[in-house]
């Protein structure tokens, strides 16, 4: 199987091509920069340039470009880079597909933050977009593909949630104070957290691939978790007792409007993977804090965990 992937140098970018290459599929990653290796194709997303027949080769297209939102405080100059640069990449991408009349896959990056701030409500792939800044990003990104999908081309919006992994994204952003025993929750922690290991959602990424899914599916755990249940796990994996609530006003200054993405609720549940009985090694917290942890060399010694 031949991938083409936009975003390869990123968390889940980096994963997924390991896991393919460690396969035998052959991965091609779209680089902004002169091409230097043998599986790399330039292109610039901002002018619309990509090399179409690499991309019309490709069994799969994976998209996942696009600046990153917790890398900065996200003020509105850093809110309009990360949307645009997110319609550059896609528009880039489907409009080559499209006039190369392209037959495979297109794996279009997306998130749970499409949602929005929802409380307690029960959340599906069925479900409307919210109606905060990072759901209307991720309301937009989705459709800027829309065209694929008017093409012909079997489309999977991969939803995204929090993914805890050893290194990068949420866990690590977190693991200083949690290894230190210094938080118990961001903000009240009573907002629903919908999660994934990194592990899992290489493997749910890979699984759609094969599957014959099209339209969004959310890539989570199947049991949500309250925000202090997630502190309490991995701090408990790591050894430690939680120790004191971030208040909201205090992230929000420190990293402004991405706070969303922290303190927004969302109870989902992932029913394109269950219908479709994908299964996950890290279903539940417990387990997936105890992996992240080992894999990050801050696992204790058994009799060292709280009880």
């Amino acid at each position: 199987m031949k991938v083409v992937i936009a975003g390869s140098s990123g968390l889940i970018g980096t994963a997924l091509k390991d896991s393919l290459r460690g396969d035998d599929h052959t991965v091609v990653s779209l680089v902004r920069r002169e091409a230097r290796r043998p599986h790399e194709s330039s292109w610039d997303p901002a002018s619309g340039v990509v090399d179409r027949e690499v991309l019309a080769s490709a069994d799969v297209v994976v998209n996942l470009a696009g600046a990153s939102i917790g890398a900065k405080r996200l003020t509105d100059s850093h809110a309009k880079l990360v949307l645009q640069s997110r319609l550059d990449s896609t528009g880039t991408i489907v409009r080559a597909l499209v006039d190369a009349g392209f037959a495979g896959l297109l794996l279009q990056g997306s998130a749970m933050g499409y949602y929005g701030d929802r409380g307690e409500d029960h959340l599906t792939e069925r479900s409307g977009p919210g109606d905060t800044l990072l759901a209307s990003i991720v309301r937009q990104w989705e459709a800027a593909a829309q065209p694929a999908v008017d093409a012909g081309i079997r489309t999977v919006f991969a939803r995204t949630g929090l993914v805890l992994a050893p290194h990068g994204g949420f866990a690590e952003r977190l693991m200083p104070l949690v290894t230190r025993g210094l938080l118990r929750s961001l903000g009240k922690g009573t907002a629903w957290h919908s999660w994934i290991s990194l592990e899992d959602h290489i493997r749910a990424l890979r699984f759609l691939i094969e599957s014959d899914h099209h339209g969004p599916a959310n890539v989570i755990a199947p049991i949500a978790v309250r925000d202090r249940e997630l502190i309490r796990a991995m701090s408990e994996a790591a050894g430690r007792s939680p120790g004191l609530p971030v208040p909201g006003w205090a992230l929000r200054i420190a990293i402004g409007r991405a706070i969303e993405d922290l303190l927004s609720s969302q109870l989902a549940s992932p029913g394109v993977l269950k219908r479709l009985d994908f299964s996950w090694r890290h279903p539940e917290i417990t387990g997936a804090a105890q992996w992240v942890m080992a894999e990050a060399g801050h696992a204790p010694p058994t009799s060292a965990r709280p009880t």
